[in-house]
């Protein structure tokens, strides 16, 4: 894969603003392996080779076992492997990134808020909604993932 344009040296200012909502995302209640889960799946809906690898290697580092890892994609049929607002995050995610065929229905938002106070279902939403826009801007571009940016 040839990156197209590098778009975090051409438009500095505007990744930095959005890797601060990364940050301050960071700083919310949400545990940090639930948001990576999120930004995983968001990134395999979008297909977005980059952030999949990324998002991988960050839940690997975090000790999420390989199984754990190869189920992402069907968290559905995967049981107890995540937790019950993990799989609730993971059903959110999908619904809202998917925005255009879904509409977010009200069961799904009924569903999502049984698990998740207010303040964490609108972080958990403004999560999806900029691991959506990172995906876009690396497709769009064409960025490769580490290991083929590095020669591995």
């Amino acid at each position: 894969m040839t990156q197209r344009l590098n778009y975090v040296h051409n438009a500095r200012d505007s990744f930095r603003a959005l890797d601060a909502v990364r940050v301050q995302i960071g700083k919310s209640k949400l545990p940090q392996r639930l948001l990576d889960l999120v930004y995983l799946r968001v990134s395999q809906i979008n297909g977005c080779a980059y952030c999949i690898a990324v998002h991988s290697r960050d839940l690997q580092k975090q000790g999420l076992p390989a199984e754990a890892l190869a189920m992402v994609q069907v968290w559905p049929e995967a049981g107890a492997l995540f937790s019950i607002a993990e799989a609730a995050a993971l059903a959110w995610a999908e619904t809202v990134t998917n925005v255009a065929a879904t509409n977010v229905p009200q069961n799904h938002f009924d569903a999502a808020r049984a698990v998740f106070d207010e303040a964490d279902l609108a972080e958990l939403t403004i999560a999806i909604g900029l691991m959506n826009a990172f995906n876009r801007v690396a497709i769009s571009f064409r960025t490769p993932p580490p290991a083929l940016s590095q020669g591995a």
